[in-house]
This record gives C-alpha cells, structure tokens and sequence, in this order.
C-alpha cells in the first residue's frame, strides 16, 4: 500500500514538473505580467504619483532576479504557427543576440538591486534596468 503510494506521488510530482516545462510560452507570459507589475509599481514611485515603498522596490527586483534566472530556458524553439505569443521570431534567427540581451538585463538587476534604497537611489538605479528591457523589447517583441 506505501509502495503504491509513494509511487502515485511521484508520477503525480513528475507529471506536474513536465506539465510546468511544456509550457514556455505561459511560464513566460507570467514572468512578463511579473515584471510590468514591479515596473509600474516603480515608475509611479519615480514620477511622483505614489510614496516611495522599499518592500514594493524589493518585490520588483526580486520578480526581474527570477525572470533573468529563467528566462535563459523559456526560449527552446519557435512556438508553433497560431501561438498567442508577442515573441518574434527573430529570437531564433538571432539567438546569440537575444541571448546577450537577457544576460544584460541579468547584469543590470544584479547591479542596481541594492541600489536602489532611496527615491533618489531608485530614480537611477532603475535607468539601466528599463533600458535592458526596451532594449530587448524593441527588437524582440510583437506589438501590441
């Protein structure tokens, strides 16, 4: 019976741990959502239109960590024709290049996640971060 178990717990473990990497395009998408919501959360704190908030500040980079961790992988293949995905397919033509962009925005958190303690530390900190990202974007991107 613990045999039969414990074997039903493990295929269960396995088959959600397969589901969750099948599915790049959604792990993705999640990870994007993340990252406008820490983005927005900033840019309203730098304009002036909300308080300065370090737990909201930390959030926001602890979210652009994690995306810089996986992102790496969330791009295995061009999605197949009629995925709802905004990712070009000049990712594929161009690996190395989109790849080099991840790593400068990995390299952008890094750099400016504690250094960003103050409104005025934020106000800079954040540039090469929202760089990184429209720097991606831009070329990498479907519009909306």
């Amino acid at each position: 019976m613990m045999r039969t178990v414990l074997a039903m717990c493990t295929l269960a473990l396995g088959t959600s741990v397969a589901a969750g990497q099948s599915d790049p395009v959604s792990e993705r998408k999640a990870l994007m959502k993340g990252n406008l919501e820490g983005a927005l959360n900033i840019v309203k704190m730098v304009r002036g239109q909300n308080p300065f908030d370090l737990e909201k500040v930390t959030a926001a980079f602890e979210q652009w960590t994690d995306t810089a961790k996986k992102l790496p992988n969330l791009f295995p293949a061009p999605p197949a024709q009629g995925t709802n995905t905004r990712a070009l397919p000049t990712i594929w033509e161009n690996k190395t290049d989109f790849e080099s962009k991840i790593a400068a925005f990995a390299k952008a958190v890094s750099e400016s996640r504690d250094k960003a303690k103050t409104l005025d530390e934020l106000k800079i900190a954040f540039v090469p971060v929202n760089n990184a990202c429209s720097d991606c974007h831009e070329l990498y991107r479907r519009p909306q």
